[in-house]
């Protein structure tokens, strides 16, 4: 080798770095732009993973919302019919306005999609006034109520504390209770002999 000309050293040189090019730093380029590919595509899934994270934690705010107003809604529309409740302050009600309660006849509930309504037809006695006192304090009850049916007329006989007569029918509302699926029973082992 000592005897070898310039272009020589040159030509081996030159063979040295494409044999270590070929075999070292393609192959080492090549897992770097693996590498580099590999690196933006879980860039990228981390951004759709934050993306889906916002979204997430937007969904469970608007959860926690519509669970606050379904709690509020709930005390207007409940969950389960509290029949002897509702028959008790609607009956307090009319004692208060100084009505004689005639007929207070709750009727069967009729269902719906998701809720429930009940009617009950009522026909009180008493004044003109204390009608009016009786649908007053009705509509600032917390639970929701309508009236159906209104007939009001005049008694043939009329004392200072009874002039008119009333029918209607007072509708309330419930979510109906999602009926509990029960898990099927399990099969008895029978023992082995």
């Amino acid at each position: 080798m000592k005897n070898w000309p310039w272009y020589g050293y040159v030509l081996v040189a030159g063979l040295i770095f494409a044999m270590a090019f070929f075999f070292y730093f393609k192959p080492q380029n090549d897992k770097l732009k693996t590498l580099k590919a590999e690196r933006v595509k879980v860039e990228q899934e981390v951004q759709n993973l934050k993306q889906k994270e916002r979204e997430l934690n937007r969904i469970i705010a608007d959860i926690a919302e519509m669970t606050a107003k379904l709690k509020t809604l709930e005390v207007n529309i409940p969950q389960r019919k509290e029949t002897a409740d509702i028959l008790r302050q609607i009956q307090q009600l009319a004692y208060d306005s100084r009505l004689d309660v005639l007929r207070f006849a709750p009727g069967n509930e009729i269902n719906k999609d998701f809720y429930a309504e009940w009617p009950i037809p009522i026909q009180v006695s008493g004044n003109y006034h204390n009608l009016g006192t009786f649908f007053d304090r009705l509509s600032k009850f917390n639970r929701v109520f309508t009236i159906d049916n209104f007939t009001i007329k005049t008694l043939s006989r009329q004392t200072d504390l009874s002039t008119v007569s009333a029918n209607w029918t007072a509708k309330t509302y419930f979510f109906q209770e999602t009926p509990e699926v029960s898990a099927p029973a399990k099969k008895q082992a029978r023992p082995k002999r």
